[in-house]
Formats: C-alpha cells, sequence, structure tokens
C-alpha cells in the first residue's frame, strides 16, 4: 500500500519549506499536462491509458502482465511525440482524455530514483541540511523520483564514488535522456496515482543539481541495502 502524503511528517516538513500549493482535486488528465507544459516549460506526451475489462482495469497496450499499466508510453517514437506546447498537448489528450501523462527526462530536468524508504529518509536529512530540493515525485511501484538538473546521469556515478560508494552497489537510478517519469496523477493500474512529494511551485523553479542532492541520497540508499 502506498504512503498518503499528508500523513508523512518528512513530505510535510519539505512541503512547508517549498511551499507547497493545495492539490488540484477535481483537475483532469488534460488540464494538468497543459499546466505542466505551460506553468513550468516542461516537455509532455500522453501514454497507454487504463481500460476496464470484467471490472478490472487494464494497460490500452493489451498486455495482461503489463507491468506498468496505463503509465508508459503508447508509441516507439514517443521522444518525437513530447512536447512543450500548451497547445500542441491540449490537442493530444483530446484525442485520449485519460492518457497518462509522461515527462521526458534528459530535457527540463533529469531524475534520480530511490525507493520510496530511501527517499523519505533522505528528505529528512535534506531538510535539516536546508537544502532546496527540486519537484518530487511518489510512485505507486514505491519510488521517488528527484528532478535536478540535466547532465546528471553523466555525473553521478563518479559523485558517487567519491562518497566511497560503489554505484552498482546502490538502488540508485539516475534517469536522462531517452527515458521518462511519469506525473501526477497518473495511475498505475490498480496500484495508486503517482503523487507530488514536493509540489512543483515557484519557489523551486530552480532544480538543485545533482551534487547538491547526491549526499543525503547515496547514504539513505546504502542505509536501505
Amino acid at each position: 500500500m502506498t504512503k498518503t502524503i499528508p500523513d508523512t511528517e518528512a513530505v510535510q516538513t519539505a512541503g512547508r519549506a517549498h511551499g507547497q500549493i493545495p492539490a488540484q482535486r477535481g483537475e483532469s488528465l488534460l488540464e494538468t499536462a497543459v499546466r505542466y507544459a505551460e506553468e513550468r516549460h516542461w516537455d509532455v506526451f500522453p501514454g497507454t491509458w487504463l481500460e476496464a475489462s470484467d471490472g478490472v482495469h487494464r494497460c490500452s497496450c493489451g498486455d495482461t502482465a503489463c507491468a506498468v499499466p496505463g503509465a508508459h508510453p503508447a508509441r516507439e517514437d514517443w521522444p518525437t511525440q513530447a512536447t512543450g506546447s500548451a497547445t500542441a498537448a491540449r490537442r493530444m489528450w483530446q484525442k485520449q482524455p485519460t492518457a497518462s501523462i509522461l515527462l521526458p527526462t534528459g530535457r527540463a530536468f533529469d531524475a534520480i530514483s530511490v525507493p520510496e524508504t530511501a527517499g523519505f529518509l533522505a528528505l529528512a536529512r535534506m531538510e535539516r541540511m536546508d537544502l532546496t530540493l527540486g519537484p518530487v515525485t511518489l510512485t505507486p511501484d514505491r519510488r521517488m523520483e528527484f528532478f535536478v538538473l540535466p547532465g546528471a546521469t553523466a555525473k553521478v556515478p563518479d559523485l558517487v564514488r567519491k562518497l566511497g560508494w560503489i554505484p552498482s552497489s546502490l538502488d540508485l537510478v539516475t534517469l536522462g535522456e531517452g527515458a521518462y517519469v511519469a506525473a501526477p496523477p497518473t495511475r498505475f493500474g490498480s496500484r495508486g496515482a503517482v503523487q507530488w512529494a514536493c509540489r512543483p511551485t515557484s519557489v523551486n523553479r530552480w532544480l538543485p543539481d545533482a551534487e547538491e542532492l547526491i549526499s543525503p541520497l547515496a547514504y539513505a540508499c546504502g542505509r536501505e541495502r
């Protein structure tokens, strides 16, 4: 079961520190995708969606064993489909209003993905260190994704080594060019929806460099090995 964000002390604290905006309840996927493009200047593209069949929500891709039902690219050429135009985003989601919202990494941002337990531990340490965070997502498959400046993929392995860790020994994955993250409120089948652990606000419009966050993230992942 996914943790509920408002009940988590570490996330509450981080949200207060970074001017968390109240949830936009009732907002459609189309409206949300358009806001990401219009307000954050993030490229967006529609992924698969969920279809009800015999009372069960299955992925539109047709694979009954889909690992992330309703939350992965629907086309192989998705990198060329991604757009930062609010008008183009609106047009794409009007064709399929229930399509997931996916954000390509390696463009406006990279993402550092860690297990949920390590992510909450790292958030608490970052708060004590008074670090400025970018947006952070919490996914139904129990991962937290920290948005950082592009280029993190190339530098994170060396940064981890300098901290005394072997990169392959930590469950710490950097998502850059050619990868993507699912954005709230995208759903992973019956497992729940992606949520913001640290919501995008005017305060965190300028993203941190991976070097600023890697120490608490690596430490937390090391603790969770």
